[in-house]
């Protein structure tokens, strides 16, 4: 387990982390994002003892890091975004010389394990030289993983990686972390990553969580529209509330919860953009609108579209290759426009939008 409370970080002038308080429970994976300079790397850091925080407190598997700094550190493991190898020990001569800093009693009887866990048994002999990147990496969770900690923590692991070797590794990550059931906090930009092998994701901004929840309530019911812009892509547009539903103009969106009253006020509709579907021209039917398509673009799997519906709101829509619009609909359409499913945030100083429902 992993503990802080009240972790504050300030440099100078500079508030980095603001009396943070959160807790990684045993076995968990907490995927940490958030934009540069929000005090990810930061947080890290003050975690692994690294960096001093200015006050507040960090526990590891029970140890206090201020107070029982040997037992804290040799409870947890820390990989940072570029692995730091020696060029002139093999695989294994890594795994044996970091088991003897740890003064592992069983080294013969976890190396094995190890190294078939992290796939580097044929490279066992290998120089960091004659390694990719990708096998650098899992080298470097090795090593972490020798010891046998409590707690693991990840800087980007994966920044450097190739798109094809960032998405094989992660899933080899997320496999040797559920075997072992180490407690995780893994640093990343990359959202699909934080989504894929987090339990949940903390959404950090100006040192603060904006929201710490699992993968799908962030993408489903973001907490802040910080948190609907920066994890995916999202619409959003001026909304009023009437009987259980949000009206963007024409176009309704059936919600709930987020403590919006069932009638009345105005609020942000939000729209993930493969949450929004399209139908031949016609009569709108009730909770429908019309749009003009802008521009149309191939993504292989999906249809990326840019519109704009007969109130004037642009949409991004996502379509599948499946749908039945797919291979018909061009740039210069016209098209009828409805939501599949959307949430909506409180704006207590939006401007009142026209009842065109009534």
């Amino acid at each position: 387990m992993i503990e802080a409370e009240g972790l504050h970080k300030v440099y100078g002038d500079l508030v980095a982390v603001q009396d943070l308080t959160f807790r990684v429970e045993p076995g968990e994976v907490v995927g940490l994002v958030g934009p540069n300079g929000a005090g990810k790397t930061t947080t890290l850091h003050c975690l692994a003892g690294i960096t001093i925080p200015t006050r507040g407190r960090v526990r590891v598997a029970g140890h206090d890091l201020a107070t029982d700094p040997v037992a804290a550190k040799s409870a947890l493991a820390f990989v940072p975004d570029e692995p730091h190898l020696f060029e002139y020990l093999t695989v294994e001569e890594h795994l044996r010389f970091v088991a003897r800093l740890y003064r592992v009693a069983d080294v013969e009887a976890r190396l094995p394990g190890v190294l078939r866990e992290l796939e580097l048994e044929d490279r066992r002999r290998s120089l960091p030289e004659e390694l990719s990147r990708g096998m650098k990496q899992k080298l470097a969770i090795a090593c972490a993983l020798i010891h046998t900690p409590s707690a693991l923590l990840l800087d980007e692991p994966l920044s450097a990686l190739d798109i094809k070797v960032r998405e094989r590794l992660r899933r080899e990550i997320a496999a040797v972390q559920k075997k072992v059931g180490i407690t995780t906090l893994i640093v990343t930009h990359d959202q699909e990553e934080a989504m894929e092998l987090g339990d949940r994701i903390a959404v950090m901004n100006d040192g603060r969580f904006e929201q710490v929840a699992s993968p799908r309530n962030v993408y489903q019911a973001p907490a802040t529209e910080f948190v609907a812009k920066f994890i995916g892509e999202v619409n959003i547009l001026p909304g009023q509330i009437y009987r259980g539903s949000a009206f963007a103009g024409n176009l309704a969106i059936r919600m709930g919860g987020n403590g919006i009253p069932s009638h009345g006020g105005t609020v942000k509709v939000l729209l993930r953009p493969e949450d929004v579907t399209l139908f031949t021209p016609g009569i709108a039917e009730a909770g429908q609108t019309h749009a003009h398509v802008r521009s149309v673009s191939w993504l292989g799997a999906q249809l990326r579209l840019e519109i704009s519906t007969e109130e004037g709101y642009p949409l991004t829509v996502l379509l599948q290759r499946s749908h039945p619009l797919s291979d018909r609909v061009s740039a210069g359409d016209t098209v009828r426009v409805a939501a599949l499913r959307g949430t909506v945030l409180p704006d207590p100083l939006g401007a009142k939008e026209p009842e065109y429902f009534l």
